[in-house]
């Protein structure tokens, strides 16, 4: 049965306001697969139903379904954009701690290789004093090993001695018993 008059105006009125849509109030509302919340399932348009009236005595002839309105290009634009720059403020920002990591470690290791040289050029210095020293010291190493090769032909000599010596003893003591 098609409503006529003020009862039609009523319904006509219902169906283009924006809170109005197609699916029955007990269906369970779907929040799209992409993880929108609920603000983002009412904020989005929902598709109108249009009614057509024809001057036959309001006899309903035809609906028509309306395609929800797209969103403000201008604002996804910006929105990608400004999301768009933080990103790639974190992707530099990321790069620019890397590099100024990588700076600290050169000056680090710059600092390290620092200390071993002045390390190296002392133990160098010290290496060298000790060469002058043992140097210096030659010649009374020298003079050791005079000594000690004299002092080894001295002690072949009191051997030789001491066995010449216990040669006449005994030829003493053997004219002596004669």
């Amino acid at each position: 049965m098609a409503a006529i008059g003020d009862d039609a105006a009523a319904m006509d009125s219902i169906s283009r306001s924006p809170g109005a849509h197609s699916t029955p109030p007990n269906a369970p509302v779907d929040l799209g697969s992409h993880g929108e919340n609920a603000e983002d399932a009412n904020e989005a348009p929902m598709p109108l139903v249009k009614k057509i009236n024809n001057s036959d005595g309001g006899v309903e002839t035809a609906e028509e379904a309306v395609e929800p309105a797209e969103p403000d290009i201008n604002e996804l634009c910006s929105d990608m954009f400004e999301k768009m720059a933080i990103f790639l403020q974190g992707e530099l920002t990321a790069t620019c701690e890397d590099y100024r990591l990588l700076e600290n470690m050169n000056k680090l290791t710059s600092l390290k290789y620092m200390e071993m040289k002045d390390i190296s050029i002392n133990i160098s210095r010290n290496l060298q004093d000790l060469n002058n020293k043992y140097a210096s010291l030659q010649p009374y190493l020298d003079q050791i090993n005079q000594i000690e090769e004299q002092v080894s032909s001295l002690e072949q000599a009191a051997y030789k001695l001491d066995a010449y010596s216990k040669k006449l003893e005994a030829r003493f003591k053997k004219l002596e018993k004669r």
